[in-house]
């Protein structure tokens, strides 16, 4: 018995038992096929709130855009039955091919899912013939229904940092789950309030078995995690990779004050071109060795900002201690040579190391530092630069939860 085009269309689009093929056209002018879907009457109906057996008030025409079809945009267009439940009121009965208020198939959001995670929007739009807006709806669902699914979790291991959201110092946090490595969330800003308040009132994560929180040395961050967790002088560890920043920023003011000091006496030559040197660490692994064999005299030269690297690199030097001991000794060390180091920038860093040299220490204790953060923004960098920035926060977040969130957002039927 040969199969009719009906029964080819019940076959490609799994409309199911519950629903037929009713007839197929197609419109050459505008490379569109309709495929004509009724329900099975002899199904019986059910409330799709409450599931109980209940009759048909009436239906409605509805449509949904398939993937294509011999090259041919596909359409289903159905008239899907309303029920009146005593109990919940008159509701339209779910689709076995859609999910509920969506005006695509299962199938074709499942396609622009596969396609965002390597693709923007407007690429993805535009390939696959539909509006920048309907993609984003798609995302923007996709994120929402995989937030829905995620599940209470414990969490032990976080990290708190700052990105970029557009220019003039336009910032949000991210915060990591760095068990699991996926974002648990983006906050708006990185006030002290936005953060404390999120602690207090999200349920997705459970902080009963907490056990470090990294983070830079970022006062409104401190302030929160120090009123959301008694124990928070315990836990709060400051990442190695902020600090050293500090002591490179140090370094490159004594640098630039030498700098125009020997540029008035005529001899700014001995520093010229130097900057980027001096920001290097570890000498003997670096491959440069025409840049080596030229830097390296200069580092054994009576010149401050040989004195700021010295200290630069031995502070680089002391996070890998096993007895806290013996790292607190060497730190306080480190602090003496910084505060008679006659070098302002040096001596304003010492000051503000000391007052927080208690998260330091817990990161050296712990063995944390926010090295997985970094690695995420720089993809969520990437991310922005690809979309080409973001207009609002919302889609911001809304994308790097897609990415880097470890959802499920997988739609299924609700039928």
């Amino acid at each position: 018995m040969s199969e009719t085009l009906e029964d080819f269309y019940t076959d490609l689009l799994r409309i199911g038992t519950s629903w037929r093929v009713d007839k197929v056209t197609r419109d050459s002018a505008k490379q569109e096929i309709t495929v004509f879907v009724s329900y099975n009457e002899k199904q019986q109906v059910t409330c799709p709130v409450c599931g109980k057996p209940v009759k048909i008030y009436d239906r409605r025409t509805r449509r949904w855009r398939d993937m294509d079809s011999c090259r041919y945009k596909t359409i289903i267009e159905a008239s899907v039955p309303r029920t009146n439940c005593p109990r919940d009121g008159v509701k339209q009965i779910n689709v076995n091919w859609a999910e509920k208020n969506s005006r695509f198939t299962l199938f074709f959001e499942k396609q622009i899912l596969l396609w965002l995670r390597e693709d923007p929007i407007s690429t993805v739009a535009m390939n696959f013939g539909i509006s920048w807006d309907e993609v984003d709806g798609i995302m923007q669902r996709a994120v929402k229904r995989g937030l829905s699914r995620q599940k209470k979790r414990k969490v032990s291991n976080i990290g708190i940092d700052e990105t970029s959201f557009q220019k003039r110092h336009e910032y949000v946090t991210v915060i990591l789950d760095k068990n699991s490595d996926n974002v648990i969330d983006v906050l708006n800003d990185r006030k002290s309030e936005t953060l404390e308040n999120w602690f207090k009132t999200q349920k997705k994560a459970d902080f009963t078995a907490l056990k470090s929180i990294s983070m830079d040395m970022w006062d409104p961050y401190i302030k929160a995690v120090k009123t959301a967790f008694e124990e928070a002088s315990e836990i709060i560890g400051f990442d190695r990779f902020h600090v050293a920043q500090h002591f490179s920023k140090a370094l490159d003011k004594v640098r630039s004050r030498e700098y125009h000091e020997l540029k008035s006496e005529g001899n700014e030559d001995l520093l010229k071109g130097t900057k980027y040197h001096w920001q290097r660490s570890n000498l003997k692994t670096d491959n440069r060795t025409k840049d080596r064999k030229s830097f390296i005299p200069l580092t054994k030269m009576n010149l401050k900002t040989a004195r700021a690297w010295r200290i630069k690199e031995v502070a680089n030097e002391l996070w890998n201690f096993t007895y806290m001991g013996v790292a607190e000794r060497q730190w306080k060390q480190l602090f003496f040579w910084m505060s008679h180091s006659r070098l302002k920038p040096v001596i304003d860093l010492f000051r503000t190391i000391k007052r927080y040299f208690w998260g330091i220490l817990n990161a050296i204790r712990m063995k944390i530092n926010n090295s997985m953060l970094e690695a995420k923004n720089a993809r969520i960098q990437r991310i922005k630069n690809k979309s080409c920035g973001f207009r609002n926060r919302e889609r911001f977040r809304t994308a790097i939860l897609f990415h880097l969130g470890g959802l499920n957002m997988t739609p299924v039927s609700t039928q």
